[in-house]
This record gives C-alpha cells, structure tokens and sequence, in this order.
C-alpha cells in the first residue's frame, strides 16, 4: 500500500539537508582579511619601526650590502679590525670606534645616493689619510667614485662626495703619485679602455690625462717595482677573460709612457688556481713584493689571497701563495663582513709607526635579496590561494564567475578571419568559467563550520594561515640588513653585554649566550655568577669572548660592580631570561649613543603618589609618563653608573638592597636622578620581548604584588636618603617613534 509522501515543511523548504549552513558575514569577513591582519602581526618578526632619517641603514641589493672597513697591525700580515685596539673618538660617544668605517649611508648623508661602498684605496697626505672608493648610484645603477677623509689614523671619516662620475660605470680607483702629481686609474671596462686620470683639485676635481690601454681591462694596478713600471691587470677582451680572470702584464719606463705586452700575457688563467683577478694594491714588506688576490671560488664567496712574487720581468713572472689570514667573523651575516670580502688595500701609516688597510666587505651574498624576496612573495601567493580555499569551503567565499564576462561582440567585423579567431577565443573562455564554476560548486560548503570537526578544521587551517603570512613577511621585511647595527654621523661602536644569574638557570643562559652574541654591536659577554656550580667554557656557544665573573656572595649588589676588564664605555645590564631581537639592542644602543649620561632601556616604571607607589608600564602609560627604567634591561656607562652605585652615599641604599633581595635597579635610577636636574631616563619601545622564566618556574619575583610591595618600601627608603623621585618624563619625547 503505498502512501503519498508528506509535504516539506517550511524549515525544510528553507534549507535543503544536503546543504551545508551558510557563513554568516563576520566570519566571510575575518577570512578575508586574515592575511592583513596576519601581516600586521607578522611585522613583529621584521623591523618594527621606521627608521629615521639620520639611523638609515644599507639595505642589501641585487649585488649585495658592501661597506669598508679599517684594520691596524704592526705587519701587512697581522691586522686586526680597528674595535681591536680600543680607540676613542671624542668624549661624546661610546668606544671603542668599530667597523665598518664607511657605508652607503655615509655616502647618502654627503647628498649623493649610494647602494653600497666596495674596493676602497688609500692616498696618505701628510696626516691625512684619503679613502677612494666605487659607490653604486641605486637611481641610474652605476657606479662612480668618491672620497672620505680621516684625519685621526682611520678612526672617523669625512665624508667627500662623488668625485669622479662618467657616463659608464667606475670602479677600482687606484691612486699613486708620480712626478709630483696624484692619478687615478679607475676601472672603465664598460666604455672598453684604460684611462688615466690627473688631480686638478685634489681630492675633488680629476681631468683625463690619456688612454693607456685600448683594452677592457679590470682590477687593474700600476706599480713600482726594481726600475720599472708594471701594470696588472685582467684583460677582459681575451675569450673567456670574463669567465677565469686571467692576469695580464704590461711594462713601462713611467706611467705616461707606452705599455709593452709582458711576453707570455695572459701570464696566469684558471688553468691553475682561480684567484689571478687583483684585490688590491700590490705592496713591498721587508723588500718583497706581494700581490693581492680574490678568490671567488668558494661556496661562501670571495675572500683574500696574498701571493709573493718571485720573478717579475719582461719575459718571465713567478708568484707563490703565502699565508695571509683576517680572522672571519663568527656572527655571520651579522657583522659587516660576515659573507665575503673581496679587496685590500694595506700601507704603512708613518705618522702613527703602524700599517693601515682598508678592507671592503659584505653581510649578505649576491643574490640575497632577490632570493629571500622572491621566496617571501611565493608564500604570500600561497596564503592567498589557501584564504580563498577555506573561504569556498565553508562558504564564506562563492567562486562564481558570469558566462557575460565572455559573450560574443556585436560591433560588425570586416575581417573574417579575425572574427572567427575572436570566437574560438571566447569559447575557450567560456568552457574555463563554466570548469572554474563547477569547482567552485564543488567546494562551497564541504565544511559546516558549526560542527565541533569543522571549527578543528577551520582552526588548523587559520593558524596554518597565520604562520605562513609571517613567515613570507619574515622574508621580505625581516632579511637583509634588518641585524646591522645604526650609525650615528656615520660611526659605529660596540657594548658589552652583562647579565647576573646562578646555576638553576643555566638553561636561560645558554639560550641568551647563542642568541646574543650574534648580535652586531656586541663585543663581549660577561655572566655575573651568584651561586653555585659556574659553567665551564664549552657549555656555552657564542659568537664573541665570554667572561664568567664568580662571585663570593650571592647580593643583587653584584650586577654594578666595578670591572676593570671590560672593554667597552657602553654595558647593557639585561637578565638571563629575557629574549628580543637584536634589532631592539641596536636600537637601544643608538640612542644611549646619544644620552650616554643616562639610563636607556625597555621597561618604564612610575613612581608616585604619598605615600610613593611603584606602579607598572600600563599605568605610567596612562599617566602620560615615567621615571625610572628597569637595569634588567638597560644600557648605561659603566664607569659613571658603576661607580655612583658604589660610592660612599649609596652605602645605605646598598644595605636596603641586601635586607629585600631587591630593588637594585630602583637604587641606581636615585642615583642617577640625585646627579642631575635634566632627563636622566630614556625608553625604547621593544618590537617583542619574552621572558622565558615563566617557563622555566624559577623567577626571582614570582609574586607580582608582593614584588611591587617590597618595591614600594624601597621608594620611601630611597627618597628620604636620595631626594624625590616624581618628575615625569614623557612619552614620545625624543620624536624618533620609538618611544611610543
């Protein structure tokens, strides 16, 4: 018996059981704009902020992020990098002076654009010294040549300018005297000669004295060597001279008169060895003469060969590889050099009894940039493609494209033939809609996202989402360039990072000690031992030197006190268990370079109020302002900071210290305060901070309110010994957006 079937009622008319719910709007919106917002937050793992003017770094290009270097030693062959002999430039700054010496940026600040700074040669005047150099014009990509000036053995330079641009591209600006006048042979392989250039002004007006060779040749040098004129140099015309470097030679009575071919020209090829393109300015040690070599065959890119030469006539040329070593630094492509160097330029410095080099470097290889950009691009277009997926699988996105976008013109066709083309064009149009159409149809709807299985899949897919926008954002605002430390007039230093901890956060430290010392304005690290088992020397891996210092008591008192040993004017106090990028200490210690009076960090506090009250950064924020800043994470000069804190009038402070177990850094922000009517704290805003002792259950103040209790006893303490604490200093004072 069969029965007619029941009519659907209007909640089954409404919504058919085999479709899926729709999204409502919020949540088609939050897919949507899942990648922005991703993005946003992604921005943390790149630099934060936008960098003024006066703090602008190179960046990396196509070519790279070179820059120059200066080096001191007592021998060509043992230099060390001018941070290595702890020299002090003025009162003003912090020291030592560091590499490198010259960037693009100094070029940039001189009015002229720059890229980068590479194959830089020295001219000694008297007492001053000339640094010549290929600078990269990033407007029309070539490059000219220009100039800086020291006056104080290669500390600081001032920056000259371009003064030499042609019309092609210059590099290698080799300058000698001869005959009581200075030259310059730049390398001008693009216009296909060798030319030679006379000062008419020197440093900054050159004229064209003549053509020496109708040859492309590069990495070219003219020397004197045992009564004859010699120039080395690649001949790029030869086939395959591009390719293998091959040296060539030519001989000569003077620079101005004909070159005569060297009888075996191409005198060395890649047949042997592939370092024959020069580096640098041949130069004569203990009555030898030794020739600078590049060496572009490795994995990691060019480095410096020396070779001596044995033999050097008309008919014949002999050179042996010799050793020849600048230690590579350990912090890769966070030191200046860290990738590769490609050029050297040494001369003995009479006014200062020393020998002086000058070497180019890079932080990043050649293709970097492009790869690292390329890279963070592809995954951007990935996210995209998976935020348009999720969005037609829970139906927030309808991919439904109209057959209209393909319907036949109207407009009359004189052209047959054209026409019949047209409509097979938009035939194949229609059937790629209509398949796009009914893959869109098969994905709308597949996850109903009000089951508890389809939120998991929602969930997985978002932070998949997530972490893949900030990756991809990582790669292009986070990459070259982002690690480098900022110059201040074109001047870079160097700090020494302290941190005071004892053996239950050993874990911390070896964390902090890796990270660190990668750092590149980092000079060394020295670890305040409290309390029990101290580490020995292979538990930790680190980049630069670190010095553990035992103590005989276990006092916060400790963290300040005085250490002859330590290098630097600059000491960043930061504890063990607290993790942020290295941009954030760079940025850090730029400012303290201009405060360096003050205490500079990243935790503000307010004290105020009667009685006085130890309030955290959200309420000094709302205030408008504060007036300390914690020393668990701050920069200082150690000579003044340390002494104050251990003077005679800060004996009682030091005794309240012991008595809490507390309350250090708030000491010495008295102290500081007491010794000045102005300013005697600066905040710099961290991009990111983490304090790992949340997971390692061994916080010094686990307790939050008691910790601030304990601290606001101090302040009674303290302003009835040291004077009032409650003058604000305000946010967003310094007007560098990062103190906001």
């Amino acid at each position: 018996m069969s029965s007619s079937p029941r009519p659907a009622t209007a909640a089954q008319r409404r919504r058919p059981h085999h479709s899926p719910p729709s999204a409502p709007a919020y949540l088609c919106a939050a897919i949507t704009l899942l990648a922005l917002v991703a993005a946003a937050f992604s921005r943390a793992l790149g630099p934060r902020f936008p960098h003024p003017p006066a703090t602008r770094r190179c960046g990396a290009d196509a070519e790279g992020s070179w820059s120059a270097g200066v080096f001191l030693g007592d021998s060509p062959f043992n230099l060390k990098p001018i941070e290595h002999w702890g020299i002090s430039n003025d009162e003003g700054a912090a020291w030592p002076v560091a590499n490198p010496a010259v960037t693009c940026a100094d070029v940039a600040e001189a009015g002229f654009p720059s890229s980068f700074v590479a194959n830089p040669f020295l001219f000694i005047q008297g007492d001053a010294i000339y640094m010549f150099f290929e600078t990269k014009n990033p407007v029309t990509s070539q490059g000219d040549i220009a100039a800086a000036v020291s006056k104080d053995s290669g500390a600081t330079w001032q920056q000259l300018g371009v003064v030499l641009d042609e019309d092609w591209h210059l590099s290698y600006p080799y300058v000698f005297s001869y005959d009581n006048k200075i030259y310059m042979v730049p390398e001008s392989s693009k216009n296909g000669d060798l030319r030679l250039y006379r000062a008419l002004d020197f440093p900054l007006t050159w004229k064209l004295e003549k053509i020496l060779l109708e040859k492309p040749l590069v990495d070219s040098v003219i020397i004197n060597f045992q009564g004859s004129y010699w120039l080395l140099g690649s001949d790029l015309s030869s086939y395959g001279g591009k390719q293998n470097g091959e040296l060539s030679i030519w001989y000569s009575s003077s620079p101005l008169a004909p070159w005569n071919p060297h009888r075996h020209n191409p005198i060395l090829s890649m047949a042997n060895r592939p370092s024959f393109r020069n580096g640098g300015r041949p130069f004569i040690y203990d009555g030898n003469l030794y020739r600078i070599g590049k060496d572009s065959a490795g994995v990691s890119g060019h480095s410096i060969k020396v070779f001596k030469v044995e033999i050097l006539t008309a008919n014949e040329y002999k050179e042996v590889e010799v050793p020849f070593a600048i230690d590579k630094p350990p912090k890769e492509k966070h030191a200046w050099n860290g990738a590769r160097s490609h050029h050297l330029d040494v001369q003995w410095l009479q006014s200062s009894q020393v020998w002086i080099g000058v070497m180019d470097g890079d932080r990043v290889s050649s293709s970097d940039s492009v790869h690292l950009m390329t890279v963070g691009y592809m995954i951007y277009g990935v996210t995209l493609v998976l935020v348009l997926l999720l969005g037609g699988l829970i139906g927030a996105i309808k991919c439904t494209l109209p057959l209209r976008w393909c319907a036949p013109q109207t407009e009359k066709r004189d052209d047959f033939f054209h026409a019949k083309q047209q409509f097979v064009l938009q035939y194949k149009l229609s059937l790629l809609i209509s398949s796009l159409n009914k893959l869109g149809s098969l994905l709308g709807g597949r996850i109903d996202y009000r089951t508890w299985k389809g939120r998991v899949y929602v969930a997985v897919v978002i932070l998949i989402l997530t972490f893949l926008t900030c990756l991809g954002t990582h790669y292009i605002y986070g990459g070259n360039g982002a690690e480098g430390p900022y110059p201040i007039k074109g001047r870079y230093s160097q700090f020494t990072l302290l941190t005071m901890t004892y053996d239950a956060r050993l874990w911390n430290l070896k964390m902090f000690v890796e990270h660190y010392s990668k750092c590149a304005s980092v000079r060394e690290i020295v670890v305040v031992w409290n309390k029990g088992r101290p580490p020995v020397q292979n538990e930790l891996k680190s980049a630069v030197p670190v010095r553990v210092r035992v103590e005989d008591k276990n006092t916060l008192n400790n963290r300040f006190n005085i250490d002859e040993e330590i290098k630097t004017r600059a000491v960043m106090e930061l504890d063990d268990d607290i993790m942020m990028p290295c941009d954030d200490l760079e940025r850090g210690f730029k400012v303290w370079r201009e405060h360096p009076d003050r205490i500079v960090g990243y935790y503000p506090r307010l004290s105020e109020g009667t009685p006085l009250e130890y309030r955290n950064e959200r309420y000094a924020r709302q205030q408008g302002g504060y007036n300390m800043i914690l020393t668990g994470a701050a920069f200082m000069d150690h000579d003044l900071a340390f002494k104050r804190y251990w003077s005679e009038k800060a004996e009682v402070g030091r005794e309240t210290v012991d008595s809490f177990f507390n309350c250090e850094d708030v000491l010495l922000n008295f102290l500081f305060a007491n010794a000045s009517s102005m300013s005697t704290a600066e905040y710099v805003k961290p991009t990111w901070a983490i304090d790992m002792s949340k997971f390692s259950g061994v916080a010094i103040s686990r307790n939050t309110q008691a910790h601030y209790h304990v601290r606001s006893k101090c302040l009674a303490e303290f302003s009835e010994i040291y004077g009032n604490l409650t003058a604000k200093r305000f946010f967003s004072s310094r007007g560098d957006d990062w103190d906001v």
